[in-house]
């Protein structure tokens, strides 16, 4: 990723450079693999520790015993997280092999996107809007929902209670910008250059209460390489971030 401009004091704009991990090395792909292993091992850990002391202790109060499969549930969750997020990159190294474009509507799928997320934007006191024009582009819809979804997901775990996200869809003289914006709590300088790096968390602890994998940008990037889009990163620490895909015009089409 590499420095675009700097606006203001502690604002940037950055570039994201294209995730090129279907070449990876072998180095690489064991480093990938050792990092998968690690973030998979830690909830099992957990689950096992907890499964074994509900079984092996039956004198624990009801409300231990509610407590301990609380645990077990949520560190369930996020290994299923994990191993959706392992399955959603390996389908995109598919996608590059084999590829079945359609038409795709970013603005529908912004809609969509901010359907699914409203229980969770609810529950977090942040308010979702969409707004834009309807524009077309080639592409992988399953990829395009998921590549929304996770942005508009960040946005709003990382946001504050009264805040706000948009989503938005124009056309101009470089082709579709999609945009998520938010008034969050942004991203330090030091860090914006790596957030889209697979299993990188800005914010570790933040990251495993809200459940993040720390590939759901990796999947962002990867499914914008895929539809040859450009990714543009602003954010101001304590304010908000901005994250802007832009679709080339040869790979779009208005609709009427």
């Amino acid at each position: 990723m590499k420095k675009h401009k700097s606006d203001t004091t502690g604002k940037e704009t950055r570039h994201v450079s294209p995730d090129n991990n279907h070449g990876l090395s072998a180095e690489e792909y064991r480093n990938f693999l050792a990092n998968a292993s690690h973030e998979m091992k830690t909830p099992l850990t957990s689950i096992i520790g907890y499964s074994e002391i509900l079984l092996c202790q039956p004198e624990l109060s009801r409300k231990d015993i509610a407590r301990f499969a609380g645990i077990i549930r949520r560190e369930a969750a996020r290994l299923s997280g994990i191993v959706s997020d392992i399955i959603a990159l390996s389908e995109l190294d598919e996608s590059r092999l084999h590829r079945e474009f359609a038409p795709v509507d970013l603005l529908d799928c912004c809609h969509e996107a901010a359907e699914r997320l409203r229980p969770l934007a609810e529950v977090r006191g942040v308010g979702v809007s969409v707004l834009g024009v309807h524009a077309e582009i080639s592409g992988v819809a399953t990829h395009i929902a998921q590549m929304i979804e996770n942005l508009c997901d960040n946005a709003i775990k990382y946001n504050r209670r009264g805040g706000r996200v948009e989503l938005s869809v124009k056309k101009n003289e470089k082709g579709i910008v999609l945009t998520v914006a938010d008034t969050g709590v942004g991203i330090p300088p030091e860090h914006i250059g790596q957030v889209f790096d697979r299993f990188y968390r800005v914010d570790k602890e933040r990251s495993k209460e809200s459940g993040g994998t720390g590939l759901g940008l990796s999947i962002v990037r990867g499914a914008a390489a895929l539809h040859g889009a450009g990714i543009e990163i602003e954010s101001t620490p304590g304010a908000g971030t901005n994250v802007r895909v832009i679709f080339p015009q040869d790979a779009t089409s208005q609709k009427p």
